[in-house]
């Protein structure tokens, strides 16, 4: 009897309402598996989440990640604003533990979890769980941008709902982030919250036609079309790139130009890519939407930490440009720092002892997490004793030290400029050779151009993809194709110091009416080095560039390059802090494409070579007048 009294208990509680949630089957139907409502366990977690819908002044709501360590009481907010899942981005690992949940991308859990923040991620407008239409780089209000908002107005409600209603923190907020979300973190400086105490923009997109991710001095930047397709197409990137070629290099070449490329994906549809094809030059309407334009305007009243990577391959422009901006404004100065390292794109928030096959004999990137970034948030947010790092802390490779300095070198050539000029067969050297020195040529075939890394270019994303360090690649397969010209310094002696952003003043004819010039400063290796052999006559790019001849005399105004006619090509390079050591050569690298990473020039002049037909790419002969061409580099 007492056996099927707790047999029909037991039937009772399974079958009964006693689990909160479960829909009762219908009339003979089968359970649903799936609660109504699912509630999960999570009593062992060492922290809370929860997911908000914050509204901003529009009406619309952005879906908003909390995430507090328990406990937590009078804590900073450390704020990331992505369009790249902030969901995903809070639990990168699922873990109940928080600095194992957030280990990746923009994260920096030794800085988060040690420093007892709550972090806090947000999808931007229009972007995964935020209501709202997105807008590539959603141009600040003004002639670009009628409405009543941008990121900055996004950025202030935010902020204002954060701070009346996550009772645990201190009221204070910092914003950081790495690339786009370094510029969401660059445009929280417009008109900012007063409780938004610092900011912290990495490796941030600020002008994307100059030198970030889309253009480099007129050249488009070819291998970002699939970045548009996906971060566009849709608002939780479920349309995909695809391709049937596992080889970039003849994926782009067999589609002839880059419009071409977009279209034949259906580009069309996506209105950052139409605003691409009708804005090739530097026009108003970048310019109107350049941060390092419009934020000396604005003035800086927010504590603001600049961090910039020497080998960025996406966005190596926006932080140095926007540093050399605002220190020409006196009353920002007081509120800018800038930190520069030995990094790739974002290297700075992972383990980084090494630059590609480089060896730096140190973890450089937590050393800027614990004695940069760590000290600077801080002090802004936590206790104002906590000391400031210097003004410019900047790691120099070649010697492999950290130094500290007030600021940058001025960017342009100043007593301390060193001029390193071509020589005839091919040398390098700080005496100019005399007029008539000769020329160097070469043939620039588009049908045949120069790879930015080996082939096979794999896309990036892909395993054997080479994209996060193609910059510090051996540039010696480029070195040995006849239409790239090396002029070679003999083997240095003592140290060579390079500092600020070297400038080459190149004087060349091209027999045809358009033309890309591309430049590079390289340490070559000794042929044998001990203690590491694969580097023996290693090419590493210290710096280096595109200009698209147009471009020359005016980056709004394109005009055709006189055929057979010498002219002058003035191409400022990225910031540079290296230490050609004794043993090593100096050398400079010239060509005329640098594909896919660029898309190719024809090389005759059309209106737009985002259109240009297969008909107008053409062999063109390159005259490079030795006597008319250096560069010139700052030295500390």
């Amino acid at each position: 009897m007492r056996k099927f009294f707790l047999a029909s208990a037991c039937i009772a509680i399974l079958t009964g309402p006693a689990f909160p949630g479960r829909a009762a089957p219908p009339p003979g139907g089968i359970e649903a598996d799936m609660p109504a409502h699912f509630h999960p366990v999570e009593d062992g977690f060492d922290f809370t989440r929860r997911d908000v819908m914050i509204p901003m002044r529009d009406g619309a709501k952005l879906h908003t990640v909390i995430l507090i360590p328990k406990g937590a009481h009078g804590a900073p907010l450390l704020l990331t604003r992505t369009p790249y899942d902030a969901a995903h981005m809070a639990s990168l690992t699922p873990s109940s533990d928080l600095a194992t949940s957030l280990y990746g991308y923009d994260n920096m859990p030794d800085i988060v979890t040690d420093g007892g923040y709550i972090r806090v991620l947000q999808d931007i407008r229009g972007k995964y769980g935020s209501e709202g239409q997105y807008v590539m780089n959603r141009p600040m209000r003004g002639p670009e941008n009628g409405t009543a908002v941008d990121e900055s107005t996004d950025t202030w409600d935010t902020i204002d709902w954060l701070v009346h209603h996550v009772p645990e923190s201190n009221g204070k907020v910092g914003i950081i982030g790495v690339s786009y979300d370094g510029f969401t973190a660059l445009t929280a400086l417009f008109h900012p919250h007063p409780a938004l105490k610092v900011s912290v923009p990495m490796n941030p997109m600020v002008d994307g036609w100059m030198g970030d991710d889309w253009f480099h001095n007129g050249a488009f930047r070819e291998e970002m079309l699939p970045y548009i397709f996906n971060q566009s197409g849709t608002p939780k990137n479920t349309a995909k790139w695809w391709t049937s070629i596992y080889d970039s290099y003849s994926f782009f070449l067999d589609g002839v130009s880059a419009g071409a490329v977009g279209r034949a994906r259906g580009m069309d549809q996506i209105g950052f890519f139409r605003q691409i094809l009708a804005h090739p030059a530097y026009d108003s309407w970048w310019q109107a939407q350049a941060l390092d334009r419009l934020l000396p305007k604005e003035g800086l009243s927010v504590p603001t930490l600049l961090v910039h990577s020497l080998w960025d391959q996406e966005d190596n422009y926006g932080a140095v440009a926007l540093y050399y901006a605002m220190s020409a404004v006196p009353a920002a100065r007081a509120n800018l720092w800038l930190a520069v390292g030995p990094w790739n794109h974002g290297g700075e928030i992972r383990e980084a002892s090494t630059l590609g096959p480089v060896k730096l004999h140190s973890d450089t990137g937590l050393f800027f997490r614990r004695h940069i970034l760590a000290p600077f948030l801080a002090h802004y947010l936590k206790d104002a004793t906590v000391p400031l790092p210097a003004r410019v802390t900047a790691f120099r490779t070649g010697e492999d030290e950290w130094g500290t300095t007030a600021a940058l070198p001025p960017r342009d050539c100043d007593a301390s400029c060193t001029s390193l000029h071509l020589q005839p067969g091919g040398g390098l050297g700080p005496s100019a050779p005399p007029p008539g020195a000769g020329e160097a040529r070469y043939v620039s075939d588009p049908d045949h151009p120069v790879p930015y890394v080996p082939r096979p270019v794999v896309p990036k994303g892909q395993p054997g993809s080479e994209w996060r360090w193609w910059l510090a690649t051996d540039q010696r397969n480029a070195a040995a194709r006849p239409d790239v010209l090396s002029f070679v310094s003999p083997v240095l002696t003592r140290p060579f110091t390079v500092t600020g952003q070297p400038v080459m003043h190149l004087t060349a004819a091209t027999s045809g009416t358009d033309g890309d010039f591309v430049v590079k400063l390289i340490d070559v290796y000794p042929d044998q080095v001990a203690d590491q052999p694969e580097m023996g006559g290693y090419q590493l790019m210290i710096s280096a560039d595109i200009l698209r001849g147009r471009y020359r005399n005016s980056m709004e105004h394109p005009e055709p390059i006189p055929a057979n006619l010498p002219q002058l090509y003035r191409l400022r390079l990225p910031l540079a802090n290296h230490t050609f050591l004794p043993g090593h050569r100096i050398m400079v690298q010239i060509q005329s494409s640098w594909f896919p990473l660029y898309d190719r020039n024809p090389q005759t002049y059309v209106d737009s070579i985002f259109l240009a037909p297969k008909d107008a790419y053409k062999p063109e002969t390159i005259a490079v007048d030795i006597a008319g061409s250096w560069l010139e580099v700052h030295q500390p």
